[in-house]
């Protein structure tokens, strides 16, 4: 698994989450229970990850939304 995206803002995460599912990608999400122990203040950014067979896809859709990738 590759590493899409990390932030701290779950309205990017669910947006990306729901984009990558119309795709068809399955997505992993990290991070979800640290950030909620940190008294989902948003501290610790959530990571989104996929196979690395379709990261060149899930990439390509970030991009045509606007959304900012992990460099």
């Amino acid at each position: 698994m590759k590493e899409l995206l990390r932030t701290n803002d779950p309205t990017v995460v669910a947006f990306a989450t729901a984009l990558l599912d119309g795709e068809g990608i399955a997505v992993f999400e990290l991070d979800v229970n640290m950030s909620i122990l940190d008294g989902s203040l948003g501290i610790l950014p959530r990571r989104i990850m996929v196979a690395d067979r379709d990261l060149f896809v899930a990439k390509a859709v970030m991009r045509d939304n606007d959304i900012d990738l992990v460099q």
